[in-house]
C-alpha cells in the first residue's frame, strides 16, 4: 500500500520527567504505541531508487557536536577490514570518514559505490562481514548497543527528539522535550523529494511490539531511566483505551 500521507491526528501526552523537575516530557502516542520497525534488509527500497541498498544511509550523517563525534571515533577506530567493508586497511584517519557538507559542517564521508551513494560506512549486500552500518555491526560483536557505536543522528532514526524553552504565564519556565516520529519533513525540504521512505509506510508497520518496547535503549538514552518508565505506563494505559488516536494510520491499514 502506498505511504499514508501527512498529517492525521495523532495523540499527545504531557507529564514531568521524574528526574529534572525542570523539564517536560511531550510524547507522541500515537507513534509510540505504532507497530513500526526498519525493515532494513527486508523490503527496504532506499530513500533513493538510485540508491536501494544503503537504505536512509545515503546521506551521511551529520555531526550532533564535538562530542558525538569524539564518541563515534573511539568506535571508529575498533573497525577492522573484517567488519568495515570500506575499511581503508591502515589506520583510520579522519580524512576516510569525515568530510564537510556545503555549509561547513562536519559528516560522516560519503561515498559511490557500483553506482549508489551511500555513507561510507554502510557495508553494501553480500559483504561477509555483514550488510548495513559497520558501526552497528560492530555493537553486536562487543555486545553493546548501537546508541553507543553510531552518530546520534543514526541511532536516533526513527524517533526525533525536539527540545523548545516554554515560557509560563507566571514567567516561570521549563525546557520541554518532544519524542515522536521522524517524519519526512525531519530531514528538511529534500525529505519531501525522497523515492520512498518508512516511518509512515505500511509496509515497516509489522512489528509485533509497539515503538516504545522495541525502542527502549533509544528512548532511555533520549529521556532518561525514569522518564522511559513512566512513559511505558502510559503509553500501556492509552493502549488499553482502546483509542483510535492510539493506533497509527500505518499500523491500521498494515493490520
Amino acid at each position: 500500500m502506498p505511504e499514508v500521507l501527512l498529517p492525521f491526528p495523532r495523540a499527545w501526552l504531557e507529564f514531568p520527567n521524574p528526574d529534572d523537575e525542570g523539564e517536560v516530557i511531550r510524547a507522541d502516542l500515537t507513534w509510540l504505541t505504532s507497530s513500526y520497525t526498519c525493515i532494513f534488509g527486508s523490503g527496504c527500497r532506499g530513500i533513493y531508487a538510485t540508491s536501494p541498498s544503503v537504505g536512509c544511509c545515503t546521506l551521511g550523517a551529520h555531526f550532533a557536536g564535538k562530542e558525538d563525534e569524539a564518541r563515534t571515533a573511539g568506535f571508529v577506530a575498533q573497525l577492522t577490514p573484517e567488519n568495515w567493508q570500506f575499511h581503508p586497511g591502515r589506520k583510520v584517519k579522519k580524512g576516510d570518514w569525515i568530510e564537510l557538507d556545503d555549509e561547513g559542517e562536519r559528516k560522516t564521508r560519503t561515498h559511490e559505490v557500483d553506482g549508489e551513494q551511500g555513507c561510507v560506512f554502510a557495508n553494501r549486500p553480500g559483504f561477509a562481514g555483514g550488510a548495513g552500518c559497520a558501526l552497528h555491526v560492530l555493537a553486536g560483536s562487543l555486545g553493546v548497543s548501537h546508541v553507543e557505536t553510531k552518530p546520534d543522528v543514526c541511532w536516533q532514526l526513527p524517533l526525533r527528539r525536539a527540545f523548545r524553552t516554554v515560557e509560563r504565564a507566571d514567567e516561570t519556565s521549563y525546557l520541554e522535550v518532544t519524542i515522536t516520529e521522524y517524519e519526512r519533513a525531519g530531514w528538511g525540504a529534500g525529505g519531501h523529494d525522497f523515492d520512498w521512505y518508512c516511518t509512515a509506510n505500511t509496509e515497516a508497520h509489522i512489528a509485533p511490539s509497539p515503538v516504545y518496547l522495541t525502542h527502549r535503549a533509544e528512548l532511555i538514552a533520549m529521556i532518561g531511566a525514569g522518564a522511559y518508565e513512566e512513559l511505558v505506563q502510559h503509553c500501556d494505559e492509552h493502549v488499553r483505551s482502546g483509542s483510535r488516536l492510539a493506533i497509527h494510520p500505518a499500523s491500521l491499514a498494515a493490520d
